[in-house]
């Protein structure tokens, strides 16, 4: 099996840069990828993008560099697996607010002894072919995010860390403002605070601190990895399509 070097950077903490995908086409991966991202994170969770749709996003990122990793529709042992066995090489897992969260999705991408997936022939280990392989090193090469959406996950960020397995987090500051009582000022001191307060937790546990930079303007980008964030989302296919389409068309009517 591949070594997976996005997984590797987590571990590091070396900046690694990806983006997100909404349309679940792989026309749509294959030009991100061309593009030279990092890693390319469908998103199962927010859209209707489905195990299909997924499985053509990842045939169109094959060969192409960027690793294809998944953010899943819920913290579920079936909805990771699947997405696994389609050839993800990353999970980023939504909605875990406690240890116990953390290690049902460790549980849920990890074989046994370390796990429960499930084996299988599959499209991730070349259907059988790659069997013996992918079995022996998917534990060591499947990346693990968890997302801390909520003020009960920031109040747990040490236990949820602390879990073996765990590789790295992915703040969602919209959600989290909503847990606060603030929906969407995710600029507010108390969401700045709670994010700088889990960023120095995953300092101290030597884990990954993601964030999405949806808008990635020079300062916006400047300021994520200066506030030691090295899991980075630029954009999204939705936005880069809405803002180009914008930019071009305020040009030709000026």
């Amino acid at each position: 099996m591949k070594p997976n070097p996005v997984r590797q950077a987590l571990l590091a903490g070396r900046v690694t840069i990806g983006t997100w995908i909404q349309i679940g086409h792989p026309t749509v991966a294959e030009v991100l990828a061309n593009a030279g991202f990092d890693w390319i994170a469908a998103d199962c969770e927010h859209t209707d993008m489905g195990l299909a749709e997924f499985a053509a996003v990842a045939r169109g990122l094959h060969g192409r560099g960027s690793i294809p990793l998944v953010r899943v529709r819920e913290n579920d042992t079936l909805a990771i697996r699947q997405m696994l066995d389609l050839g993800a090489m990353g999970v980023i897992v939504p909605l875990v607010n406690t240890p116990e969260d953390a290690a049902r999705a460790v549980r849920a991408a990890k074989y046994p002894p370390a796990g429960v997936r499930g084996f299988a022939f599959h499209r991730g280990n070349n259907w059988g072919v790659d069997f013996a392989d992918y079995a022996a090193g998917a534990n060591d090469q499947i990346a693990v995010v968890v997302m801390i959406e909520s003020k009960e996950a920031v109040e747990n960020i040490d236990a949820i860390l602390a879990v073996e397995g765990v590789d790295g987090v992915f703040i969602g500051p919209y959600d989290m403002s909503g847990s606060y009582g603030i929906p969407g000022q995710t600029g507010d001191p108390i969401i700045q605070n709670a994010c700088a307060r889990v960023v120095a937790a995953c300092r101290k546990a030597g884990k990954a601190a993601g964030m999405h930079v949806v808008i990635p303007t020079p300062e916006a980008i400047a300021k994520a990895v200066a506030d030691g964030f090295t899991f980075l989302a630029l954009g999204v296919d939705t936005v880069f399509l809405d803002r180009a389409a914008r930019s071009a068309l305020a040009v030709a009517r000026g």
